[in-house]
């Protein structure tokens, strides 16, 4: 999830299930780009405060309503928050993907989490309890300055998808979701967004077809401004994609 001409600097409830297993001596830490602006020194201060913890695909590792819910950040594969209807149906909200942070609205807030928390795949999780983050922002303001910004793109890609779901063109969904897709940066700072679900997921997600879904990929390679390569695709044209999403 990223806005249009940002590039990462780094790589880019309290209900943890018994499943997740703790892992000794992962620099999840140095890996994630809310803690990007610190020295190595205090990178590894930090380490001290986090929980790593694993957990396998399709487990659940916070649960909407949880007493307390803890900021996470992504360090492998990923995770999808999803909401249940009362009916029992369920949607994904959000997925994210290595680097990105969960949890900071409600940690905010203080309110409960009201989206379940589940792994897609194989994941590894930094774990920060709610005392820990207090430390951490009291002693590296810059913590708190990143966790912001990381809240301001959160605000503006939910304020994309939003508009792009008033729009009766499927592309417009289609390509805010691209944009929100986890993403990882070339060293020719070109976007690579990673499909973290099939496209027939992805189409329900979007209210239409896989038929459609890949009609309209095709028609952004046309236009150049991607190029699809299975479950990645490359943006090649970050501010006409953010168009698209605007319905233009």
């Amino acid at each position: 999830m990223w806005l249009p001409g940002s590039v990462p600097t780094g790589y880019t409830g309290y209900w943890i299930m018994a499943l997740g297993r703790v892992l000794a001596g992962e620099p999840c830490v140095s890996l994630v780009p809310l803690f990007a602006g610190l020295t190595r020194e205090q990178q590894a201060e930090v380490a001290t405060l986090a929980r790593p913890v694993t957990v396998g695909p399709g487990e659940t590792f916070v649960r909407a309503g949880a007493r307390e819910a803890p900021l996470f950040v992504v360090h492998a594969g990923m995770v999808k928050l999803s909401r249940t209807t009362a009916d029992g149906k369920s949607t994904t909200v959000q997925v994210l993907g290595p680097g990105e942070v969960g949890g900071e609205t409600w940690l905010l807030t203080g309110e409960r989490p009201e989206n379940d928390v589940v792994a897609l795949e194989g994941a590894r999780i930094c774990v920060f309890e709610p005392s820990a983050l207090d430390r951490i922002v009291r002693e590296f303001p810059a913590v708190g300055v990143a966790l912001l910004r990381s809240l301001a793109v959160r605000l503006h890609s939910a304020e994309r998808m939003l508009t792009a779901r008033t729009l009766a063109d499927v592309g417009a969904r289609l390509a805010a979701y691209l944009l929100d897709c986890p993403t990882t940066w070339g060293v020719d700072r070109a976007a690579t967004a990673h499909l973290p679900m099939a496209k027939k997921d992805i189409a329900t997600f979007l209210g239409t077809s896989p038929e459609t879904v890949s009609r309209r990929l095709k028609a952004f390679e046309h236009e150049g401004l991607i190029q699809v390569r299975g479950m990645d695709i490359d943006i090649w044209d970050p501010v006409g994609l953010e168009l698209r999403a605007r319905g233009a």
